[in-house]
């Protein structure tokens, strides 16, 4: 305990924001601790993004561009065979469209479970 704070000697509460020096201005999400059940739900929902999009990316470019290659060279994309395009432009496309899945569904996230970095966001309700 440093001398300037006001809790008693042997009080072991949680720590507050407003008890600490030189730290940044408070947010909507500074009056709360993040609860254990809370951070559960959140990293669970983390999981199952990583998942999601992994598998996805896993699909376009290994199941699409190798083990689907020769019969996906039956079809046709811009007068290539649609295997190759997978795997010389298709993947590369997918990757880059599941980076700005991953970030819009990770800000919605964050929002839900009250851990976004934007001081003017109100957290939203979660769907159930």
């Amino acid at each position: 305990m440093t001398t300037g704070d006001p809790r008693p000697a042997g009080d072991d509460t949680i720590y507050h924001h407003d008890q600490a020096e030189n730290l940044p201005v408070h947010t909507h999400h500074d009056a709360e601790v993040l609860a254990e059940a809370r951070a559960h739900g959140y990293w669970r929902a983390n999981l199952r993004v990583l998942t999601v999009l992994l598998g996805a990316w896993a699909f376009v470019a290994i199941g699409c561009g190798v083990l689907l290659g020769d019969w996906l060279d039956q079809f046709r994309v811009g007068g290539f065979p649609l295997g190759f395009w997978f795997t010389q432009q298709g993947a590369m496309l997918i990757f880059v469209a599941l980076i700005a899945i991953y970030h819009l569904w990770m800000t919605r996230l964050e929002r839900i479970h009250g851990v976004d970095d934007d001081p003017d966001a109100a957290p939203e309700q979660p769907r159930r």
